[in-house]
């Protein structure tokens, strides 16, 4: 089991620059990457995007790439006509707002790719290297997340064993509640026999109707059948959408369980079952 959230961090040095890559990802339906590149690598920004859908599948991923120069003489240089076109913009953006317009070229100074370094040109080399360090990004973000799937795992076990213990006490129960039914529609009938002619095979016929319509037998095999299946898929890979399937179909147990029980002990043990599922639920969502 694999969770969807998950970090990961791989540095090296090429050519006197520290190039740093972070990998975040969250729970998300499908695989939604947002990258943040210098503009030295946008041109890989397709082949990083097919890598990290294929490897890390599904969630919200945000991928980052920073440089840092190691050497005090790197040649850094002002990107003079971006600077301009910065001091430009927030004139006009400080003017539409009625804003104080002081310190523009600060802040200009701050916005991404104002100091231009030498260009390393794309090669076989850079890309072998940055494909490596992405790798290795990716092999701590998928540790990260087989940690926290396993974390997942144990907190599912102990709700789905919870749920079965709430299951066992309602198997316990059950044949009081239904007695109890039955002497109470017996007695209900009876007391209108006393006063009218009442047909006995019709007086049979409604208690078994009754009976039956409360009867939970089948929910309660279902649901324990639903439970055991829910246990063996957490050991399946990929298996976070077909685990909040099932995790339904135990939702639809319990809730007819309870709608059919017409018994107090009973509908508290449900409340309980719902509470414990609601979690379960809950962190299907960051299942992978």
């Amino acid at each position: 089991m694999k969770s969807m959230t998950g970090y990961g961090k791989a540095s090296e040095v090429l050519n006197n620059q520290k190039i740093s890559i972070e990998i975040k990802s969250l729970n998300s339906k499908g695989a939604d990457i947002n990258l943040r590149l210098p503009s030295i690598f946008r041109s890989y920004e397709l082949q990083i995007r097919n890598v990290l859908s294929s490897q890390l599948e599904r969630g919200k991923i945000d991928f980052s790439i920073t440089i840092e120069q190691n050497s005090d003489n790197a040649q850094l240089e002002l990107n003079e006509t971006l600077i301009k076109n910065y001091v430009l913009q927030l004139k006009k953006l400080g003017a539409s707002l009625e804003q104080k317009t002081d310190n523009i070229l600060e802040l200009a100074l701050k916005m991404p790719d104002v100091f231009q370094s030498e260009k390393i040109e794309p090669s076989e080399e850079q890309n072998f290297f940055l494909m490596q360090l992405i790798q290795k990004a990716i092999t701590a973000i998928n540790i990260f997340r087989n940690d926290e799937g396993e974390i997942l795992k144990k907190d599912f076990e102990i709700r789905i064993k919870n749920i079965l213990n709430f299951l066992t006490k309602i198997t316990e129960i059950d044949p009081q509640r239904v007695e109890a039914i039955r002497t109470k529609i017996k007695n209900g009938l009876l007391e209108i026999e006393t006063k009218h002619n009442v047909d006995e095979n019709r007086f049979e016929q409604e208690m078994i109707y009754y009976i039956e319509k409360l009867d939970i037998t089948e929910e309660k095999v279902r649901l324990n059948s639903h439970l055991n299946y829910f246990s063996q898929t957490m050991n399946d890979e990929n298996s976070g959408r077909k685990l909040s399937f099932i995790a339904q179909e135990i939702g639809r147990e319990i809730n007819t369980i309870g709608s059919k029980a017409n018994n107090y002990e009973i509908q508290k043990l449900v409340v309980l079952m719902k509470d414990e599922l609601e979690k379960i639920k809950e962190q299907c969502n960051n299942i992978l």
